[in-house]
């Protein structure tokens, strides 16, 4: 017998509409802030960022492959890891189907990591991934778009995320649990590991000049992680209470 609330389907529908109308002032409150980030002001870039790529040498405007407009996820695979980050890699699980439409709208979606180019390449096949994924190794891309930090900011217990500055170095006596957590899951100690951040920044193309428009990090990625959509509608929600790391990527289940 559970032991959730239960009651009638008149009862159900009773508090089905006032949350209908909650999630239809949500989507409004939505559809609103898109508004908002579209008139965010445009911000020309000037650096000249280098990307390899699998047709070889790019420059940011490259990464566009002829299109207006760029959207960039900033995918956690540092240079010394084994792998691409298990969270990173849940989310990257839905581009392949939206990458294709986007294309077709005027839009590219491209992954940009710090790894090499044969390490996203492997891993990229191990995935079964097809979208567009450059390296930024040796740049200062990931830098400069806030998802990569120099071990200065490290030891300073400042870096620079998600608009403001964040220590992300463990408690004092936790040190051997977070390095044993990020060599399961990545291959590094947890200081390698968590000097790459996840993100997504967006950029425009008119007549020759670069804009950045646009870039969210941290819970402002939950939108795009597909499989959070669909938990948030199960019976049981996100259900991660005792959970824990709970998601892998999809090659490591058990079944």
């Amino acid at each position: 017998m559970t032991s959730h609330k239960t009651g009638t389907r008149e009862e159900w529908l009773a508090a089905r509409l006032p949350l209908l109308a909650a999630e239809k002032e949500l989507t409004r409150r939505g559809d609103e802030l898109s508004r908002r980030r579209q008139e965010l002001p445009w911000v020309t870039v000037d650096k000249d960022y280098r990307f390899e790529t699998d047709e070889g040498t790019a420059s940011l405007a490259d990464l566009f492959r002829g299109r207006s407009q760029l959207l960039v996820y900033h995918f956690m695979f540092g240079p010394d890891y084994s792998a691409g980050c298990p969270s990173c890699s849940a989310i990257a699980d839905g581009f392949n189907g939206s990458a294709v439409h986007l294309a077709n709208h005027d839009v590219t979606l491209s992954a940009v990591s710090r790894a090499p180019l044969a390490k996203i390449d492997a891993f990229k096949r191990r995935m079964g991934w097809t979208f567009p994924w450059a390296s930024s190794y040796g740049g200062d891309f990931n830098f400069d778009f806030g998802v990569a930090h120099t071990k200065e900011e490290w030891e300073g217990g400042a870096a620079a995320y998600n608009f403001g500055q964040q220590d992300l170095r463990p408690a004092a006596g936790q040190e051997s649990s977070y390095d044993a957590f990020s060599q399961s899951i990545v291959g590094t100690n947890w200081e390698t590991y968590r000097r790459e951040g996840p993100g997504m920044s967006a950029f425009a193309l008119e007549d020759g000049t670069i804009y950045h428009t646009y870039s969210t990090y941290g819970r402002g990625l939950d939108i795009l992680w597909g499989m959070y959509q669909w938990l948030d509608r199960a019976p049981l929600g996100r259900n991660e209470k005792e959970a824990g790391f709970w998601w892998r990527r999809h090659d490591e289940y058990d079944s």
